[in-house]
């Protein structure tokens, strides 16, 4: 059985050898994953900045898929964060809204869109591994008596959801390759039910 640092090397090494359009199909998945978790928190403990970053990451989905008019209202969600306070280089003195794990992700997809280079995809790769890691600890800060998940076994569950992804997603490598230049309609209304449906979901 791999260890979850071997599989984390195994997805980077397989993020390296994927087109940009398929990187952006796995971020958007990754980030969908996150944000999901993420909006069906009870209600206060949810982050306002996360919840206003699903129209971005909406736009997102749109964007892989081969919509290119996605594309400006991609890059508009992404100028008013690079403008806002959230984007800044004051450390912990700054707010932290953005490194929230689901904000991040939406972030980092979104400019693994835009952008197309590995490093974003890797960066949410790790964001959702950072994830698992961070709820393993909020549950054994609990009372409640839950059984804590063995922590290495947790991180690695997530891995193997993202390797069997990257599967899924190389399926479909001769649409993707050339997404960022659009696709027909049919195909991307086809890629949303065959991708984004099962991407998406969180079993």
């Amino acid at each position: 059985m791999n260890t979850w640092q071997e599989l984390s090397t195994l997805v980077e090494e397989r993020l390296r050898a994927r087109s940009s359009g398929e990187r952006g199909v796995f971020t958007a998945g990754v980030a969908e994953r996150l944000m999901s978790r993420h909006e069906a928190l009870p209600e206060d403990e949810q982050a306002l900045f996360t919840l206003a970053l699903r129209p971005l990451l909406n736009s997102v989905w749109e964007g892989v898929l081969g919509d290119t008019t996605a594309f400006s209202a991609v890059k508009r969600g992404v100028a008013q964060y690079m403008l806002s306070d959230y984007c800044h280089n004051d450390g912990q003195d700054g707010p932290d809204d953005a490194d929230e794990s689901a904000a991040a992700a939406a972030l980092h997809a979104a400019h693994a869109y835009l952008f197309g280079c590995h490093d974003f995809a890797s960066w949410t790769s790790r964001r959702a591994v950072e994830a698992v890691d961070q709820h393993l600890e909020y549950l054994a800060e609990q009372d409640g008596g839950e059984l804590v998940p063995d922590p290495d076994e947790a991180l690695a569950s997530e891995l193997r959801r993202q390797l069997r992804d990257l599967d899924l997603i190389a399926k479909y490598s001769a649409d993707l390759r050339y997404s960022s230049m659009g696709l027909p309609i049919d195909t991307s209304i086809r890629l949303r039910v065959e991708l984004r449906v099962p991407l998406s979901s969180r079993a």
